[in-house]
């Protein structure tokens, strides 16, 4: 029966069970879910549907493909862990939220028509929105309405695309489509969104540090790798996703660079990481979308561990300024440790699991001879481990000696970071365990010797140019913005200043009123003579009264026969 539900269902149904529990039934519930989903993800066959009518459409809530299965597993895998790790310090609020979110993420891997999927994309935004809200701080607040804002507009735009193609092709089968009409642009518009592609990047990094440590952690999972998987579905081989992924990749790069807030900077390195996968996707042949695909997988287990030891240094120390910390390292070794297996992992260090992703995409540039690109790719292998592979690590575990001495988190929170670190090496060791869920045959071999020897150079030279160049990377009290400046400074500037005219109008319209009416008091009534005066004050004669009443009447008789 397991294997006729959806497995998106379970974790949701795990959203509504979890406000209803508490104590060890609810530890159950957070384990025991995303574990049937597990299971339920890899007892269905890819050739299961369901098919339900629905004024006149043909909708398929249930229908796996090999790339749905990727994404599923890393997605309930991601579940259990983050659950592991939220279990004691998140609110009931936060678990609730996080499931629903969870939940509809895996639906998207699964379904087979873009209604359902666009009502999972918005439950989606409203689960992650609560995510921040329950950050619990006025920041958090003011992110979330920034984060919803601009996915509600996302949405639209998803939506809008999806009803005209609809219209269009009388279709709603979820599968690849072709750039050749404005409802194709606004569906992979409506995706570019949530990918984090320009000129919408920012709201990443604006939104995802404001979470708790926890919420942060299923935030970096879901969102934009459920974009990476719709691309990979509906838009695989569109050479435009090819600079969009190298701006996102040196985008991220750069403000990173330039960051401050550790919590920041690994947020600006999803971008960057997003930016490989779109990168691969718009090369579109099998080993860029196997890259793509695998790269997902890897990154998600990687990323979630480096939030997971910056949200461990939040919880204990309550800082997440590259300023305020250093030399962690002396009181908290697991969390050190880590979250320098993740920082290794993210630059593709060999003998982890980012060595052996990311490196199938900027092989296939080359065997499709895209020189540039595949300079660019090797390039940002190189910044990738200058902004999370040693300035991260560095400046929060060593560095200068901050004087703190924080105890490593709660067994739950080191549980969940061994379990990734261990994840995050066990594929590196043995790629084959990924190679083999891939959507395509792989024949590539990521351990040759000039791989390795070219991979060694990359990452040597960064990391001499970066504790070269360590004095001009001394971090500031600053927050770097780029187009989220139009509504985190321009909008609020525009939006007191017509405020503050408005309220200056009303204040004169309010005294001119009252300037008026004083004006006519004083002319109908005087208060020391007590006696009215004025020309409207004033006794008239009686028959001057008739003959107005006759004028009022012969006015209402004309106006009444018009």
């Amino acid at each position: 029966m397991i294997n006729e539900i959806p497995p998106g269902w379970i974790i949701i149904l795990g959203a509504m069970l979890i406000p209803a529990s508490k104590g060890y039934l609810r530890q159950l519930i957070m384990l025991g879910l995303p574990a049937l989903a597990l299971l339920a993800i890899w007892t269905t066959p890819l050739a299961s549907s369901w098919q339900i009518s629905l004024i006149g459409l043909e909708l398929s809530p249930l229908a796996f493909t090999t790339v749905g299965k990727v994404f599923a597993t890393v997605f309930a895998l991601m579940t259990l862990v983050g659950g592991i790790f939220a279990m004691r310090t998140a609110s009931t609020f936060e678990l609730s939220a996080a499931f629903l979110y969870a939940g509809c993420a895996i639906g998207i891997t699964s379904t087979g028509d873009l209604i359902s999927l666009f009502i999972y994309w918005e439950v989606m935004a409203l689960g992650s929105t609560a995510i921040i809200l329950a950050g619990g701080t006025a920041n958090a607040y003011r992110a979330s309405m920034r984060y919803l804002i601009l996915h509600a507009l996302g949405g639209a735009v998803l939506m809008a695309g999806i009803v005209w193609h609809v219209y269009s092709t009388g279709s709603v089968e979820f599968t690849k489509l072709s750039l050749d009409g404005p409802a194709q642009w606004l569906i992979l518009i409506g995706f570019l969104v949530n990918v984090g592609a320009p000129p919408f990047s920012a709201w990443i990094a604006d939104a995802y540090p404001e979470a708790s440590p926890s919420g942060s952690v299923f935030l970096s999972a879901f969102t934009t790798k459920t974009a990476v998987f719709t691309l990979l579905i509906a838009f695989p081989g569109t050479s435009v996703l090819i600079p969009i992924g190298c701006f996102m990749i040196f985008y991220g790069i750069i403000y990173a660079l330039l960051e401050n807030d550790a919590r920041r900077i690994l947020s600006y390195s999803i971008v960057n990481q997003v930016g490989f996968m779109v990168t691969g996707i718009g090369i579109g042949t099998e080993m860029a979308l196997n890259g793509a695909a695998s790269h997902a997988f890897a990154h998600i287990i990687y990323k979630a561990l480096l939030l997971m030891s910056a949200g461990a240094v939040l919880h204990e120390t309550g800082k997440r300024r590259c300023t305020d910390l250093g030399g962690l390292y002396q009181s908290m070794p697991i969390t050190t440790i880590c979250g320098t297996i993740g920082a290794l992992a993210i630059s593709s260090f060999p003998f982890t699991s980012g060595f052996i992703s990311k490196s199938m995409i900027s092989q296939s540039a080359a065997y499709e001879h895209l020189t540039i690109v595949w300079m660019l790719l090797a390039a940002a292998s190189a910044g990738v481990f200058l902004h999370a592979g040693i300035k991260y690590p560095w400046f929060v575990f060593f560095q200068k000696d901050s004087g703190l001495r924080p105890p490593d988190p709660p067994k739950n929170m080191q549980f969940a970071m061994i379990f990734m670190a261990f994840l995050c090496i066990a594929l590196g060791v043995f790629p084959q365990v990924l190679y083999n869920i891939l959507p395509y045959p792989v024949d590539y071999k990521p351990y040759t010797a000039d791989h390795l020897v070219t991979q060694f150079q990359l990452l040597l030279f960064a990391g001499l140019a970066f504790f070269l160049l360590l004095p001009l990377m001394k971090r500031t009290e600053t927050i770097s913005l780029d187009l989220d400046w139009f509504y985190r400074k321009l909008a609020p500037a525009i939006v007191v200043a017509i405020y503050k005219s408005l309220s200056e109008l009303t204040h004169k319209l309010e005294q001119l009123a009252k300037r008026g009416i004083l004006r006519l008091i004083s002319n109908s009534y005087d208060p020391h003579e007590k006696k009215p005066k004025g020309y409207f004050a004033r006794l008239w004669p009686t028959e001057t009264m008739v003959v107005w009443v006759a004028v009022l009447l012969s006015a209402y008789l004309v106006f009444y026969y018009i």
